[in-house]
């Protein structure tokens, strides 16, 4: 068995004085049911010992809850509870953020609102978070630092910046004849960095040819482009490269 140290000290099943120093939320956060938003926020402060007025209201506030202050918690909608969990993991300004799923059910305004909040946590409030999520574009938007985690292991902890400088650019184009376009690229253009990938999809990684070029000494060899463009690879990318995905 492993073990846990938070803060310096040993996390124990009595180690309370360092979980008041946590806020957390797993992927499906669970609530009173039958009690308003305001009161399950309440009834947490109470438990967490943390009293400090106005506390709960700008927590909803926040999380765009305050109208729905006084309703039953069992007629919000997921979207809602999503944002009522992260609400509370934030209530007794922790020092310490784990969130699991943070932005399941929330709709695209409300997946940038959580983005735009957690940037103010880290930058004003210095809150440490750690985020676990298979939403790799939402990590790659907020994250400074990854950690890939493949079969239980730790497989890769990197700084995004380290990712982002690595990262291959390259022109990525669809054509209807690979391997005579591969022969122009070859002979024609003299490349050597690029991959012929199924369906036609070919990737050039040389940094010295122009989509232009590519274009006209295909038009002049006689094969079809029909899909052109320039991409770099993204954390997804990374990470299927990583764990063999692909």
């Amino acid at each position: 068995m492993g073990s846990i140290e938070l803060f310096g000290k040993p996390l124990t099943p009595k180690s309370y004085e360092v979980l008041r120093r946590v806020g957390s939320i797993i992927e499906f956060p669970t609530f009173y049911e039958h009690m308003t938003g305001y009161e399950n926020l309440r009834i947490h402060c109470e438990y967490m010992g943390f009293y400090q007025h106005g506390s709960v209201d700008k927590a909803l506030e926040m999380l765009d809850l305050a109208e729905a202050a006084k309703t039953p918690v069992r007629n919000y909608s997921l979207g809602m509870k999503e944002r009522l969990g992260i609400a509370r993991a934030i209530l007794c300004k922790p020092e310490l953020l784990i969130l699991d799923e943070p932005t399941n059910g929330l709709d695209p305004a409300g997946m940038k609102q959580i983005r735009e909040l957690l940037r103010m946590l880290s930058a004003e409030q210095g809150t440490t978070i750690v985020v676990s999520s298979h939403i790799l574009p939402e990590i790659e938007s907020i994250a400074d630092t990854i950690g890939i985690i493949h079969r239980g292991r730790v497989k890769k902890e990197i700084g995004l910046k380290e990712i982002e400088e690595m990262s291959l650019a390259y022109i990525e184009l669809t054509v209807e004849n690979p391997e005579r376009a591969a022969y122009v690229l070859a002979d024609k253009l003299g490349l050597a960095n690029f991959k012929v990938i199924d369906d036609g999809f070919i990737r050039i990684y040389d940094e010295g040819v122009t989509t232009e070029e590519i274009v006209k000494a295909f038009a002049s060899n006689e094969v079809a482009v029909t899909s052109l463009g320039r991409k770099a690879e993204t954390l997804e990318d990374y990470f299927l490269k990583l764990t063999a995905g692909r």
